[in-house]
């Protein structure tokens, strides 16, 4: 890929993971916050018009039909028309049409709303997303989010915002809805795989800041840098990250891209070239014709740092390049679980009123020719999180108390059991065993106790079944184990 024509998205659809596009056009997508970044971007000028429709392009006989309808309901249509409205809906419909969810048409209005995003920080709920078969799915929560915090996981499909259904909207239209200034509240339904009934989840909106690499040392000679998404300033991030914990005694590395759900490709290569060996390829593009350019390593890599990366089904497109372009040109071993599978480059182009179009131009392939689009990368060491880790959200608006049965109460004996309050069932029944381990649990973290869940309560009670994750994470713990053998 050019690397002054491409570049790689964090969002999906219109901000699908690892949209790739063009340098000087940066949008970050907001809601769930999502990213979108391109540049040296065409300008198309698009010029419709009483007259013009008729008139402009008559050597184009396709356009004949569009001009007619265009005519025909600007006359006769019971109401008076919106002429911009029929265009972009015609826009709108072409791009509909080509049935690729990582193709889009953004109005004046939604464009204006993600340009003025740009900054070293958004509000929103902190979230990426995508649209798929018609529904908008959850790719990944950022790191520290509300939408982390709140519980919402990759694969969550989000059914309504605030009562209103959001299905059949793109990812573009979904962001305008969810998104909002810190402090405010959105609710949203959400339907989780293994779940009968959708979940309601209330969640404050909050500033969610641009920081993409977390370090810290393992034990005394292994470190895990954690980078969320590949944004400007990713690559340094890392490298003063790197030079931090070598000071600190670093010989080993795991680099953990779980549930990162992308961005720009220049970031992504500029660190894949700290592990990949000069001149071995990182990342191929192929165009409609199949004609195949490839993105080589410009420095020497670190081949005397061991180093294992950590991916799962949040890993999408930048993710995934890094992931494969170590893997299969440095021999770096992957822990976790498949990756979520994003393998196309996208551009964007602006029309001179302000809107924007991105579409798809090639597909990207790893360094040995393979295609991941809808397959994702399979880790060499397959481990899964524990059970507790896939547990559905409670909605802290909703009370749990002694007698009730419910699929939350169900959750919420499986997370007082996990964090060590042993209700004695986990059947959905809220019995008094059950509300003296809710007690138990409110007494030991200084919460009114009344034995009963909802509000402060249930929001503690997930907080710290996400400590119990991290303090009990098997790929992690997994990913050192590899690691200290290769160190031998």
């Amino acid at each position: 890929m050019d690397q002054e024509k491409v570049e790689q998205e964090q969002m999906t659809d219109n901000n699908k993971p690892g949209y790739i596009r063009l340098k000087r056009f940066h949008f970050i997508m907001l809601l769930f916050l999502i990213v979108f970044l391109s540049a040296g971007i065409t300008t198309v000028a698009l010029s419709f018009g009483d007259e013009k429709v008729v008139t402009v392009n008559n050597d184009r006989k396709e356009f004949a039909k569009l001009y007619e309808a265009f005519d025909t309901l600007n006359k006769d249509y019971y109401k008076k028309v919106n002429d911009q409205k029929l265009i972009n809906g015609a826009i709108n419909g072409m791009v509909e049409s080509l049935d690729d969810p990582y193709s889009d048409y953004m109005s004046k209005d939604e464009a204006k709303n993600f340009n003025n995003s740009i900054s070293s920080s958004f509000e929103g709920i902190g979230a990426e997303i995508q649209e798929k078969d018609g529904h908008i799915m959850i790719v990944s929560p950022i790191k520290g989010s509300p939408a982390e915090k709140a519980g919402l996981q990759p694969n969550d499909i989000i059914l309504s915002v605030d009562g209103k259904t959001i299905q059949g909207m793109t990812s573009t239209q979904a962001v305008t809805i969810i998104r909002g200034k810190k402090g405010s509240k959105v609710e949203l339904s959400i339907k989780r795989a293994g779940q009968d009934t959708p979940i309601s989840v209330p969640i404050i909106r909050d500033q969610i800041p641009i920081e993409t690499v977390y370090g810290e040392m393992v034990d005394d000679k292994i470190a895990k840098v954690q980078i969320t998404s590949f944004s400007t300033n990713t690559a340094k991030e890392l490298t003063s990250t790197l030079n931090d914990l070598q000071k600190k005694g670093m010989k080993g590395l795991v680099l953990d891209l779980r549930q990162n759900p992308g961005g720009l490709l220049d970031q992504a290569v500029s660190i894949s070239s700290m592990f990949v060996p000069k001149g071995k390829v990182i990342v191929k593009e192929e165009d409609r014709n199949g004609k195949i350019k490839e993105i080589a390593s410009q420095n020497a890599g670190n081949p005397n740092l061991p180093l294992v990366v950590l991916i799962d089904k949040g890993s999408a497109s930048a993710s995934e390049i890094l992931a494969a372009a170590v893997k299969e040109s440095a021999g770096v071993t992957l822990v976790g679980e498949k990756s979520f599978g994003k393998g196309t480059v996208q551009t964007a182009s602006n029309f001179t009123d302000g809107s924007n179009l991105k579409f798809t131009i090639a597909k990207w392939l790893t360094p040995n020719g393979n295609w991941i689009h809808k397959k994702g990368i399979k880790p060499d060491v397959e481990v899964a999180l524990p059970d507790y880790a896939s547990l559905s959200i409670i909605n802290p608006d909703k009370e749990l108390s002694l007698s009730t049965s419910s699929a939350e109460v169900q959750t919420a004996q499986k997370m007082l059991k996990a964090i060590g309050f042993d209700p004695g069932r986990e059947d959905g029944f809220f019995d008094e065993k059950t509300k003296e381990a809710v007690t138990a649990f409110q007494t030991a973290n200084n919460l009114p106790a009344d034995g009963i869940l909802k509000g402060d309560s249930t929001m503690k009670l997930m907080e710290l079944l996400r400590e119990k994750i991290k303090s009990d994470d098997t790929q992690v713990q997994k990913a050192v184990e590899v690691l200290k053998e290769k160190m031998q």
